[in-house]
């Protein structure tokens, strides 16, 4: 009965996809809202999977030869007006400090919506010469951008993310820096989060203020909506001449640098949760989740149960496990339902009847598969069975993006997959962004990215006549 009610107290996904987001937040313990509109405390098991996520690409960025620097939070407004492109596209979501303690202040100050103008100012100042080059940064920090609507993890007023900024003495090694850190994203998505990313680059009107190019990847979530879930651009010189970032080359002439930026945030957290969730909760990928494996003891003073579960947590750590016991003097019926809410890939129960027989029983999240393994058997199995709990939930989530993406070869085709079956569609379009616009008013999709691998499936833009240029990914989004 008190697995029942605790799944119950959970929306189911097909009633209200929203409400059912939002339950899992709060009832799995993720987060915890204030009493500011969109800044949420990430509690322990929501800031654990953040962490899990941050080593990650921590240990990818210093691989690939990056330093991490720390920014102020502030930006004199003088100094944020100095990009115009950048200014525009960020104004409307700038908080601003006017007072500090009982003095208004002479400038204004912006809080960090992205940090892009500090990056350029330090760069101009510490940048000479070509033996100064590379400068590869990046920065885990937190942003505020005064949002309208907020969902959390999705859209904050404040978020926390890394933003990785570099500058460089030629375009080539600029590009490459791009696309490599696009890879990284990719990588995270499928070894760490068994996400499968569509990846391509932003249409001009999707671009990031400021940038010359904008590269995506996209998760498609189980309603049908994508999530950009992380970006990388490509700024050409356009900061550079505006924050006069210069240097001398080898042929003693004065040159302009090439500039990147990338970024990924804690919406990631939004992406496993839509993408892997059922109606019962969490459903964690092994390699993201905190704890990895929960130790359930039937009958919890039993000496034996108590005895068998520390050998196994020893044992399971000793392999680099993430191992919790649950001892509690709750019904095993109420610890089964909270560790499924709580999306922990394997569950262990422990218990006297089984171990008559040497044996405990062994449960996946996943998909509620239950195996006897013999207890001296269970370290040695349990690896294996994390990698492949890992594999599984990536096909599935590919097969869930492959049987959701579909073509359309006429625009009234595109808006009837769009309003009755959602997904990506791929279409053809021209480079005329009044058919990019239509598109969006008439059907709240907008173009996700133009992936790398272009097909070409008709010579016109279905939207207009005019003669195609490109393949897109549309979709509605978060």
């Amino acid at each position: 009965m008190a697995k029942d009610k605790l799944v119950k107290s959970i929306t189911s996904r097909d009633e209200d996809f929203a409400q059912w987001y939002t339950d899992v937040c709060k009832k799995a313990e993720l987060m915890d809202y204030t009493d500011v509109k969109g800044f949420i405390i990430y509690r322990p098991y929501g800031y654990a999977l953040w962490e899990a996520m941050q080593q990650y690409l921590d240990k990818e960025f210093k691989r690939t030869g990056h330093e991490n620097v720390y920014m102020p939070l502030l930006i004199p407004e003088s100094l944020f007006m100095k990009e115009a492109d950048h200014v525009e596209g960020f104004a409307p979501e700038t908080a601003i400090v006017t007072i500090g303690g009982k003095e208004v202040l002479q400038e204004r100050l912006i809080i960090r919506p992205t940090s892009e103008v500090l990056f350029c100012d330090h760069f101009a100042k510490i940048v000479s010469s070509y033996r100064d080059l590379p400068k590869k940064y990046n920065q885990w920090c937190s942003v505020v951008r005064w949002e309208k609507t907020t969902r959390p993890f999705l859209r904050g007023s404040e978020f926390l993310w890394q933003e990785g900024h570099t500058i460089h003495a030629t375009e080539q090694e600029a590009r490459q820096e791009v696309l490599g850190m696009l890879d990284i994203y990719n990588s995270l998505g499928k070894e760490v989060l068994a996400i499968p990313f569509v990846q391509g680059q932003k249409t001009d009107k999707e671009k990031f203020a400021g940038a010359e190019e904008t590269y995506t990847i996209e998760a498609l979530m189980h309603d049908g909506k994508a999530l950009q879930s992380g970006t990388t651009h490509y700024f050409g010189s356009g900061f550079a001449e505006a924050f006069n970032i210069k240097f001398q080359d080898k042929d003693s002439k004065v040159k302009t640098v090439f500039q990147t930026s990338w970024g990924l945030s804690t919406r990631l957290i939004g992406a496993v949760i839509m993408v892997h969730g059922d109606d019962s909760g969490l459903v964690l990928p092994p390699f993201v989740a905190p704890t990895q494996v929960v130790l359930v003891l039937i009958q919890q003073q039993n000496e034996l149960v108590q005895r068998v579960a520390m050998e196994l947590k020893t044992a399971l750590e000793a392999l680099n496990v993430r191992v919790k016991i649950d001892d509690s003097d709750k019904s095993p019926g109420w610890k089964f339902a909270e560790h499924e809410m709580k999306g922990i890939p394997i569950r262990i129960e422990i218990g006297p009847r089984d171990l008559e027989s040497n044996e405990v029983v062994i449960a996946k999240r996943v998909d509620n598969q239950k195996v006897k393994v013999q207890v001296q058997e269970v370290a040695a199995f349990i690896p294996s069975m994390l990698s492949s709990i890992h594999q599984q939930m990536y096909d599935s989530a590919l097969a869930n993006l492959t049987e959701n993406t579909r073509s359309a070869y006429s625009y009234p085709e595109f808006k009837d997959i769009i309003a009755s079956k959602g997904g990506y569609v791929k279409m053809m379009l021209c480079d005329d962004q009044t058919c990019e616009n239509l598109i969006k008013e008439e059907t709240q999709a907008t173009a996700r990215c133009i992936p790398f691998v272009q097909e070409q499936m008709t010579p016109h833009c279905p939207v207009c006549g005019k003669a195609a240029t490109k393949q897109v990914y549309f979709a509605k989004a978060y």
